[in-house]
């Protein structure tokens, strides 16, 4: 066992307080490497999403009034707070989701940049003056905060997206209600304590623990939700997404993807093949923006795939905290059964692996596919694992054409040192995010972050945020 903790207690922080469940009931909380206890929670209700969601709408009035020097101040202090607590953070990232000391350290710093950027947002909630032709009448508007805004994070990235989103509602002046993943609550629980340190005012931030498929609806059906940022699986977006609907309540959804990488012929191999790891193998592939189909023009296919599996073999299944250790445990036992789902399923209708396809505890190696075809479950379904599939292509042309091929599009990549080409991708791509000459894995605090079509709708980062948690009202002086 990797774990250095000893077995939590985790409560609901409503209102600035500290609760248990209103039902008194909790739920366990294991760490994915073993299924060892990690943490006991208390299991939230739809009671306590509405004790919630009415500390936050009671807040808002006097939050909604609090200056940038202020909001700035509290921000700043989480970041030095969080520098002070490192080593809990990355221990919780490592304990509680099964990070790599890498993946943990990357995640760690990618959370610092959020609350520091969200800390610029603070003064930079602006409107603008309006030209009016009615003589006399002054024009402007003015950019108000919403009000409560709900927040729905994964397990995958807790830190990245509790700070990204959290941080970004509170910079503007929303209230936040905050539904962590029940496969991470721990990591929330000590943000709580971070904001509430840093000099949140009680009912700013509250945290319900508790499983997303039982008190999901209460929170993204409240009435008291004036905004709504989800992040998770297509299948559950599209549900709260008609909910959504139902309410008028805007939102962001970022998804699941079936991220493509497009290599032609003339790329740097040298450099692409650790990016190319780097998409997919990253915590076990347990990332939305990882990239589980690579196209590769013919002339260095053969090349390719055998550098892949090379670099896909010799990846480190130590422990967690050498920072040789590449390989993440696969989240849980439902997740684990996906993996193996598609691999079998891929195996059984004639591809070829190439690489990895065996375990080691809950951990998959690292997994390459060839002759992957379209009655493989695995050729079109996202599987959220270091499972990744390579296509030859015979031209740039049909290495786009494939790449689009998709309901999804959310990343996307190319290599090549053909500039034309490449920015033809980058217009072309149906995905929301495209890297030339880099991995689909990428992310920063003020980049539109999210998808299209099944990958969601909406962007996250700082400016993103700040024009989707708060609304314009126009206001006129007749002088």
């Amino acid at each position: 066992m990797d774990s250095t903790t000893e077995i939590k207690t985790l409560q609901h922080f409503i209102g600035g307080e500290w609760v248990g469940a209103a039902t008194g009931e909790t739920f366990e909380d294991l760490n994915p490497i073993d299924d060892s206890l990690y943490a006991i929670a208390a299991k939230g209700s739809g009671d306590d999403i509405r004790k919630a969601t009415a500390a936050a709408k009671s807040a808002c009035p006097a939050y909604k009034e609090t200056t940038p020097t202020e909001r700035e101040r509290w921000l700043l202090r989480v970041a030095e707070i969080m520098e002070r607590r490192q080593s809990e953070l990355v221990d919780c990232l490592i304990d509680e989701v099964g990070s790599t000391v890498g993946k943990a350290m990357f995640e760690f710093n990618k959370g610092l940049a959020m609350v520091r950027a969200a800390a610029g947002m603070c003064r930079n909630v602006r409107g603008e003056t309006i030209p009016s032709d009615v003589p006399g009448k002054f024009s402007m508007s003015i950019r108000e905060p919403l009000g409560v805004v709900a927040i729905i994070t994964p397990f995958n990235v807790p830190l990245i997206k509790n700070t990204r989103l959290v941080a970004n509602a509170l910079a503007v002046g929303n209230t936040v209600v905050h539904l962590p993943s029940e496969m991470a609550p721990h990591l929330s629980v000590l943000m709580a304590e971070i904001l509430s340190e840093a000099g949140f005012p009680s009912g700013a931030y509250n945290v319900v623990t508790g499983n997303g498929a039982d008190i999901g609806d209460d929170l993204t059906g409240s009435t008291d939700v004036d905004f709504l940022s989800f992040t998770g699986s297509s299948v559950v977006g599209r549900h709260i997404a008609e909910i959504c609907a139902r309410n008028k309540t805007p939102n962001t959804l970022v998804l699941g993807g079936k991220s493509p990488t497009l290599v032609l012929a003339d790329a740097d191999l040298d450099k692409c093949m650790p990016l190319a790891a780097r998409s997919i193998f990253m915590f076990g592939g347990q990332l939305c923006i990882g990239s589980s189909r690579f196209y590769v023009e013919r002339p260095i296919y053969d090349e390719f795939v055998q550098r892949f599996a090379k670099i896909a073999s010799k990846a480190g299944m130590g422990n967690l905290r050498d920072p040789d250790t590449v390989v993440s445990p696969i989240i849980s036992e439902r997740q684990r059964n996906r993996v193996r789902d598609h691999i079998d399923n891929a195996r059984a209708n004639g591809a070829t692996v190439v690489a990895g396809g065996e375990w080691d505890g809950n951990r998959c190696q690292p997994t390459i596919l060839t002759g992957v075809t379209e009655d493989m479950t695995v050729c079109r379904t996202e599987t959220f694992g270091p499972v990744t599939s390579i296509y030859p292509v015979d031209s740039y042309e049909e290495g786009l054409e494939r790449s689009n091929d998709t309901e999804f599009g959310l990343s996307s990549a190319i290599f090549t040192n053909d500039i034309n080409k490449a920015f033809h991708f980058a217009r072309n791509i149906g995905a929301g995010m495209c890297h030339v000459n880099g991995p689909t894995v990428h992310d920063e605090a003020h980049v539109p972050f999210g998808g299209n079509g099944e990958s969601g709708a909406g962007r996250e980062g700082t400016d993103a945020d700040l024009e989707a948690m708060t609304e314009l009202k126009w206001v006129t002086v007749q002088l």
